[in-house]
């Protein structure tokens, strides 16, 4: 009962539409300057819109989808109950995907990870028709590469905590990359321990994860 407890609190606080957010406060811990700010906290508008848009409004979307019957649970079992929710939500992340394109304010490198994530949505969407692929593990698969890709292609080698009384600290990206590791194992533990998934929906959930994001990176850069 424990583990089961435990394994459910690592599928909420990773969530795969919670993604997108963790990558916008990666990028801005670790180089503010690149959307014209000093500090992570003065971009608190842009991650609210993040955390809204790809969290909040399709979490409320098949909240209403159960409501109204639509689907069972909103844990999404079956993947015949994904196919709306997945439509919703990747609806919101190409708006945010063309928003984010023509928008000077908003970093090449982000709006890279947002196509990164939208490509991961629409191959799990197709894949869902033939298997139940895992979208924890594609969100934690997407997350990986967005952390790879700022290491070795921007060659930024720390991020910077704001630990309250303690101050600003400082975190190498490979320490951060190892800790993402060891979150992605636990992630996909969890969803075994769940019973949610097996070891093919969760290496297949992660493969296309990671590869999206190289893809994305290809066609904007």
């Amino acid at each position: 009962m424990v583990l089961r407890g435990f394994a459910k609190l690592i599928s909420v606080l990773f969530h795969p539409l919670l993604i997108l957010t963790y990558m916008l406060v990666l990028l801005l811990a670790a180089n503010p300057y690149l959307f014209g700010v000093n500090r992570l906290q003065d971009r608190m508008p842009l991650i609210l819109l993040i955390f809204l848009s790809t969290f909040v409004i399709p979490t409320i979307a098949v909240s209403m989808m159960k409501l109204l019957g639509l689907v069972r649970t909103l844990s999404l079992e079956s993947r015949e109950e994904r196919i709306g929710p997945y439509i919703i939500t990747g609806i919101f992340y190409l708006w945010l995907f063309v928003n984010f394109l023509h928008d000077p304010r908003v970093p090449v490198a982000f709006t890279s990870f947002v196509l990164g994530a939208t490509i991961g949505l629409f191959l799990a969407f197709f894949i869902n028709i033939f298997s139940k692929i895992s979208a924890h593990a594609v969100g934690m698969g997407g997350l990986l590469a967005m952390i790879v890709i700022t290491m070795f292609l921007y060659s930024y080698d720390t991020l910077t905590v704001y630990a309250g009384w303690f101050g600003q600290i400082e975190i190498s990206m490979a320490t951060v990359l190892i800790l993402a590791i060891l979150l992605a194992g636990m992630v996909g533990t969890s969803r075994l321990l769940l019973q949610a998934h097996d070891m093919q929906d969760l290496s297949g959930g992660f493969l296309v994860g990671f590869v999206s994001q190289f893809i994305a990176l290809q066609i904007l850069l």
